[in-house]
């Protein structure tokens, strides 16, 4: 959708603000997420029932996870309200949301649920899977931003080294940190790079008009 149909939306600095509005909290979500992971293990090591100790450290985990879900959703609203098109990337950031904040409730009640298992090599690729091609569709910001593939590829690989950690026998939360810790870097590097003018996310979408590459190849609006 070009400007000249959007008179009566957003104006094109509005929409830029919302957007970097958007990649903020999108970098605080993730580092809340990161805590949870942290927290997680820090629990998983020092679990005791009757332990005092351990009862703060599961609803610190909660309050961080509940606080991490509610700035990522606002996140996802800021960036589907903000930018045209990039459907698949505004589709796969907010079911990516959806997904972590099941995977952490499953995760601190897998003593009380039965049909989760925490050490599943399949969960672990499954989930590595699905967060890599979500940072993967990210591409449509900038599709032909050398510096920025480049930012999607490291990221993309952290997440995908995160089922490693299920082989080497430790829980979910191990991959869950190594996700958050992917996506926190990515909002973060995004945020700078727009600071920088490294980066051009044309909130319109007129760039992937009639282009070659990621958006007609890939990710087909």
């Amino acid at each position: 959708m070009s400007k000249n149909n959007n008179s009566s939306a957003l104006s094109e600095k509005d929409m830029r603000a919302r957007l970097g509005a958007s990649i903020s909290f999108g970098f605080i979500g993730n580092a809340l997420f990161l805590a949870f992971g942290v927290i997680c293990m820090i629990y998983y090591k020092t679990y005791s029932g009757t332990s005092i100790f351990s009862k703060i450290l599961e609803a610190t985990a909660y309050i961080v996870e509940v606080c991490g879900f509610a700035v990522l959703v606002f996140s996802s609203y800021l960036m589907w309200s903000s930018v045209r098109k990039r459907k698949w990337t505004k589709l796969g950031f907010s079911a990516y949301i959806v997904l972590e904040a099941l995977m952490m409730i499953f995760e601190l009640n897998s003593y009380r649920l039965s049909f989760y298992a925490p050490y599943s090599l399949a969960l672990a690729v499954i989930h590595s899977i699905v967060s890599a091609a979500v940072c993967f569709s990210f591409l449509l910001f900038d599709p032909h931003n050398t510096k920025f593939e480049a930012v999607i590829i490291v990221c993309s690989g952290l997440i995908l080294g995160g089922m490693f950690g299920n082989i080497m026998g430790i829980r979910i939360y191990f991959s869950i940190i190594v996700n958050a810790l992917a996506y926190t870097l990515l909002f973060l590097t995004v945020k700078k790079m727009l600071e920088k003018g490294d980066i051009e996310i044309d909130c319109y979408g007129d760039a992937l008009n009639g282009t070659d590459g990621y958006s007609n190849v890939f990710f087909d609006d």
